[in-house]
């Protein structure tokens, strides 16, 4: 797998043989009309072009067909996050990463070297981590990574056959209304709503559900276990929200603040972290159970 020196893993693009181009600009211009004709002359400049064997190519180098080349992203500006991870477990098969708030799992948007996969990639120089299940930039707390491409589907599994136990714990409003009728399962069905941030519930079948319980009450807050047993984009905070108790400083429930792009304000972080998690591991057949060192705002 080609990386660049910031642990960044490139991006693959076949030329094909029946769209011939004058040179090798024209044709990066055609295939991404979303990417502006000056990031692609920064990037040939940059050397961040190249040619399977790994030689930087000119913009206008020839258009050579049937063949492959592989580029990188380049961010002019990138918002800097200034909270660290840490690495709780590491072995020959999985490694197990314990998140800060605020912190992308993977390159996305704006986010490229300031992403979890980035960072560890450049930690511990091992090129083929790749998260083997995702939580939301907003939320801390435990996130796995797969180390060999070909064992990477047996801990991908476990998620879509739902034989992991994960346990999130969250701040939010204490409700004297809810409380009585804690511990409880929640169930709904969620879709993407007309905004593309939040999650809504609709009417039909539900296709999530969470168990909810309250660990620490202290009006006018509270401190709730969640156990999800399914996976759907924003399920706890969405749950939480219909319940009436939104998670402390939640930015998309119930209302959207318009996001900030670069200037973020890091001192109030979503309130949600993924605790614990355990599975039986399908590779070496261990019990795995990994708890975060991290801690809400309680």
């Amino acid at each position: 797998m080609q990386v660049n020196s910031e642990g960044v893993s490139a991006s693959r693009v076949f030329l094909p043989a029946d769209q011939p181009y004058p040179n090798l600009l024209q044709f990066f211009i055609a295939q991404f009309p979303h990417i502006e004709v000056k990031e692609w002359e920064d990037r040939f400049a940059q050397g961040l072009v190249l040619n399977a064997e790994g030689e930087a190519l000119e913009a206008s180098s020839a258009y050579q067909p049937n063949t492959h080349l592989i580029y990188f992203r380049r961010l002019a500006r990138e918002p800097e996050i200034p909270f660290e991870e840490e690495i709780l477990f590491q072995d020959e098969h999985i490694l197990v990463a314990d998140k800060p708030h605020f912190l992308p799992v993977t390159p996305s948007g704006l986010y490229l070297h300031q992403t979890l996969l980035n960072r560890l990639k450049k930690k511990t120089g091992i090129q083929t981590l790749s998260p083997i299940h995702r939580i939301d930039r907003d939320t801390a707390g435990l996130v796995i990574f797969s180390i060999k491409p070909d064992e990477r589907a047996s801990y991908q599994n476990l998620f879509r056959d739902r034989v992991v136990t994960k346990i999130y714990e969250a701040i939010a409003p204490y409700s004297e209304a809810l409380n009585s009728k804690l511990p409880m399962t929640y169930q709904s069905r969620l879709e993407e709503s007309e905004h593309f941030l939040q999650m809504m519930e609709v009417e039909g079948e539900p296709n999530t559900d969470t168990f909810i319980e309250i660990i620490a009450p202290s009006k006018p807050w509270a401190k709730y276990r969640l156990t999800p047993g399914s996976g759907k984009k924003h399920q706890l905070r969405c749950h939480l929200n219909t319940l009436g108790i939104p998670i402390k400083d939640d930015q998309i429930y119930p209302i959207l603040t318009p996001y900030q792009e670069y200037d973020l304000d890091l001192s109030k972080p979503l309130q949600l972290l993924a605790k614990e998690i355990s599975f039986l591991d399908p590779i070496t057949n261990a019990q795995r159970v990994f708890v975060s060192k991290r801690a809400l705002d309680f």
